[in-house]
């Protein structure tokens, strides 16, 4: 077995609010948390107290030790409070999706046995929505403002806000520290399975920190370095690098609340590192090339010049980017637009990113490194390196991860931030990680002899939309059946995409009877494009998709004018889909809908 490996970073017995003491303990007056709208800061020591003040009112309210509090929160300054406090009250913090269905949100309160649900009173609608649900939640806190008359049905509602400017408790970070150790839990985080269930990956101190201290390196961050924070923390690789690496490094942390902002922040933060998912840096290439349009030919020619000298692979490093006149006279301006022209390293990861869009910003002088991790490894296992990647390539292994191939092709990472395991789940457990600490990616891929990963098909049966964000296909096909008895097999498309879309054909049985009792006549092919028929799936999916967070929901699908028999060119058998074989067929009717 090929293995490739990097030493590893030393986190020896720390943990995270022993890192966070420090942070605050270096430079008290620096700014660490700033909002935007409307204009907001907290300095680490003004952190420091709020954290304080926080925790000590979540302790007198009866959180105990490892005990689950549920946070349903936006990417927000209070956001960082709550989790700080919760762990310094010495709860565990657990991220949820605001996105996320009502039956997810009872899945997961469950499962990782939380009471107590802090959350923003602009979000209390959501919870209204699910109250049939989370029979778990004893009762939900509010850490902003509560505006009159705001009530719900079933739980007290507890004001933080106002709690913490009556106590005259407050607990220190370093007290706080003492309780805690290394492979204590930090978080859990819920991630999709193959099998629709999300599984709650168990992260320690030790495990987050040391991906946090191995990228933090590579990504070159110090004091005084700015980030923007705009991944949900409820995603793991929003809180390893725009939460643990910011307080590790001493980076000051601008939050922006809603994506679609990204491009106004990036001109107004001017990163000094940045990580975008390929579907941002796919919209940032679109701008750009609509603002490249209006330059003089030339700057264009030059532009294409330099895009073609990207277009093969190099051995071991990026090409260089534009002549120095060009750089400086057209592309320099065009990084300065963007708000990267002070960024040292940049990033992309969570889902692959296409060759020709990290060839599109090479050749602007601002190469792109990949990342390549999981879950249950912290986001953390290859890194593409500044002036050290291959194209194609996710990079080598970062400080304290090794890199293994097995014999059929799977890729396996082993070190420090790999998961203690999944929470109440011993069997997926012991399918995810071997007996010598091995966790099985379900990837398949290649490593070169100078220890490049490179990533060429997927074992899994997830989808990583453009936007990184993992899901079961499995699961949503199986809501979307569910809308309606009509529906016969669902093949849902989506990894690598910006939405979901599904090929779905009729069940031939119920479909004849259906149609025969509203005297509809003709073949099973037929019946896919009657009015009728369309219009109940079309129903169908609407109410599979209410049993879905937004980002599931398929957002068109091609009713097919064809039958799926076992065995057949689509179904296994044991009617299990045959994805490739079906993407590969029905190409065009998927590309379809992603082009109108």
């Amino acid at each position: 077995m090929k293995v490739a490996s990097m030493s590893p970073c030393d986190v020896g017995h720390r943990n995270f609010l022993h890192e966070l003491d420090h942070f605050v303990a270096r430079a008290p007056d620096a700014v660490f948390l700033r909002a935007l709208d409307p204009v907001t800061t907290l300095s680490r020591s003004e952190f420091a107290d709020q954290v304080g003040r926080l925790a000590a009112v979540l302790r007198e309210i009866g959180v105990r030790k490892d005990e689950s509090v549920g946070l349903l929160m936006g990417n927000t300054l209070e956001f960082y409070v709550a989790d700080a406090a919760v762990l310094a009250a010495g709860g565990v913090p657990v991220s949820l999706y605001p996105t996320s269905s009502p039956e997810q949100l009872d899945y997961m309160t469950r499962d990782a046995g939380i009471n107590l649900l802090i959350t923003e009173a602009g979000l209390l609608g959501r919870l209204t929505e699910a109250e049939k649900y989370l029979d778990m939640l004893d009762t939900v806190a509010v850490i902003d403002d509560l505006p009159a008359q705001v009530a719900t049905a079933r739980w007290p509602i507890i004001e933080l806000r106002q709690l913490m400017k009556t106590t005259r408790q407050r607990i220190p970070l370093a007290e706080a520290a003492k309780s805690v150790h290394a492979e204590d839990l930090l978080t859990l985080v819920y991630t999709s399975g193959t099998t629709g269930a999300p599984k709650g990956v168990r992260l320690s101190h030790a495990n987050l920190l040391s991906a946090a201290q191995s990228m933090g390196t590579i990504m070159q961050l110090g004091e005084g370095g700015r980030i923007i924070s705009w991944l949900p923390h409820a995603h793991v690789a929003g809180r390893v690098g725009q939460y643990y690496c910011a307080v590790l490094f001493g980076v000051e942390v601008t939050i922006c609340p809603d994506q679609k902002l990204l491009p106004v922040y990036l001109t107004i933060v001017k990163p000094t590192y940045f990580f975008a998912v390929p579907r941002l840096w796919e919209k940032l290439k679109a701008g750009i090339e609509a603002d490249f349009a209006r330059l003089p030919e030339h700057a264009q020619a030059e532009l294409h010049r330099a895009l073609s000298a990207h277009g093969e692979a190099q051995p071991s490093s990026s090409p260089s980017p534009a002549s120095g006149q060009a750089d400086a006279d057209y592309f320099a301006p065009l990084r300065a637009k963007l708000g990267l022209d002070q960024a040292r390293v940049l990033n992309t990861g969570t889902a692959p990113t296409p060759r020709h869009v990290l060839a599109f910003f090479a050749a602007l002088g601002l190469p792109i490194g990949n990342i390549y991790g999981a879950t249950e490894t912290c986001a953390c296992g290859a890194m593409g390196q500044p002036g050290q990647s291959k194209p194609g390539s996710v990079g080598r292994a970062v400080p304290g991860m090794q890199i293994a191939i097995a014999k059929d092709g799977e890729v396996l990472l082993r070190g420090l931030p790999v998961m203690q395991g999944y929470h109440h789940q011993p069997e997926k457990t012991a399918e995810a990680l071997s007996e010598d600490g091995w966790y099985r990616t379900g990837d398949v891929g290649r490593l070169d002899d100078d220890g490049y990963l490179w990533i060429t098909d997927r074992k899994k049966e997830l989808i990583i939309n453009s936007s990184g964000k993992n899901m079961s296909p499995a699961n949503i096909e199986a809501m979307i059946k569910s809308g309606d008895p009509l529906i016969g097999s669902v093949c849902v498309v989506g990894d690598a995409r910006p939405y979901n879309i599904a090929l779905i054909v009729l069940d031939p049985d119920y479909a004849k009877a259906w149609a025969a009792a509203r005297q509809i006549t003709g073949p099973i092919t037929t019946l896919a494009s009657h009015p009728e028929v369309l219009a109940a799936v079309a129903a169908g999916v609407e109410r599979g998709n209410q049993r879905l967070s937004r980002v599931e929901q398929v957002k068109r699908f091609t009713l097919l004018a064809a039958e799926w028999p076992a065995a057949g060119d689509e179904l296994t058998a044991t009617l299990k889909l045959k994805r490739k074989a079906i993407e590969h067929k029905y190409a065009q009717n998927i590309e379809q809908m992603y082009i109108d």
